[in-house]
């Protein structure tokens, strides 16, 4: 009798406890977010400096990345609940074994390959024999430059008939600008900024050659998935908000953009008389912003999963299934 009662009496304990931890999470803890500085990332300045996340009912700390890989690792450490990251290091650390699953999307389209202006290279067949700069081996990046700009669109083996040069992106355009490369492979603004400071001309924009690719994405922990699956619920909503208040107008959020992404400072120290509103309705023309991940992004997600494991960088062969939260996805389609 008293052994029943003791069993009792620590299966109510237990769902005390349990029950207290889920309303503390829910309600007592800041979600706290990573992001990668990146302009196609705007949604989420977005939703938290025009109070979206407030407003939705949860409150949130930001946490800003300079690369996705570093994001990656607080992830995996556990120092973030959920991550705006670009799809590679997010399937990367899936396959290592970290319980994370694609919500949302954030963006599509943000790549190009300039080179120096008045460039004798028209053609991507003219790159053969020819420097071009990359981002750090591996990346995301890497994996569309080396599979479906050299391979797929120019014919040419990243091995044999170019050379790449990995170096940070902010050192990309001066590159350029100066004949250290040929080449570079390169996100917006950089692009525009290039484009329209005559630095550089625009050879191939990865979003005319695959409309509306998808690369960056929210991914969220197991714990926030099932114990705090409210609050991301909230953050989600507020998500949505933010990519609905960017799409319905040309220039809004520019002001944000502007000030976030150091434009104007950037066009100062190059002595451009170009206006920082001029960089980023091109930048607008090349990137978007959805949040819907469709069945078009599940196909490239696996494309770019299978170059990523055909290139040595991904260890272990993945299913999109393995790396998506479907649920999620199909209920955030289903919001209003």
């Amino acid at each position: 009798m008293l052994s029943g009662f003791s069993k009792a009496m620590r299966c109510l304990v237990f769902m005390v406890c349990f029950v207290a931890m889920i309303s503390s999470t829910a309600a007592g803890e800041k979600v706290r977010i990573g992001w990668v500085y990146a302009m196609a990332n705007t949604p989420i300045l977005v939703a938290y400096h025009n109070g979206f996340f407030s407003q939705a009912g949860v409150e949130v700390e930001l946490r800003t990345f300079n690369s996705g890989p570093l994001l990656k690792r607080a992830l995996e450490a556990g120092d973030l609940d959920m991550g705006y990251i670009g799809m590679p290091p997010a399937y990367h650390s899936i396959a290592e074994g970290a319980d994370l699953k694609i919500v949302a999307k954030v963006n599509y389209g943000q790549a190009a390959l300039i080179t120096t202006k008045n460039s004798p290279i028209k053609t991507l067949a003219d790159l053969k024999g020819k420097r071009i700069a990359g981002v750090r081996q591996g990346s995301g990046m890497d994996v569309l430059l080396k599979s479906i700009v050299l391979k797929e669109a120019a014919g040419l083996d990243a091995s044999k008939d170019v050379t790449i040069l990995h170096m940070p992106s902010k050192m990309m355009v001066e590159s350029v600008n100066k004949n250290v490369v040929d080449a570079a492979f390169t996100w917006e603004p950089y692009i525009s900024f290039a484009e329209l400071t005559g630095h550089a001309d625009v050879l191939f924009d990865m979003n005319k050659a695959v409309p509306n690719y998808p690369w960056y994405v929210i991914v969220a922990n197991h714990k926030t998935r099932t114990l705090n699956r409210d609050a991301m619920y909230k953050i989600l909503k507020a998500h949505k908000r933010a990519v609905a208040y960017l799409n319905a107008h040309i220039n809004a959020g520019n002001e944000l953009i502007t000030e976030k992404f150091k434009i104007k400072s950037s066009l100062y120290a190059a002595r451009s008389q170009v206006a920082a509103r001029e960089v980023v309705l091109a930048a607008r023309g090349r990137l978007g912003w959805d949040e819907q991940f469709n069945e078009e992004d599940e196909q490239f997600l696996q494309r770019l999963m299978n170059y990523s494991y055909q290139l040595g960088f991904l260890k272990k062969k993945l299913q999109v299934n393995e790396v998506i939260d479907r649920t999620t996805i199909d209920w955030l389609q289903q919001q209003l």
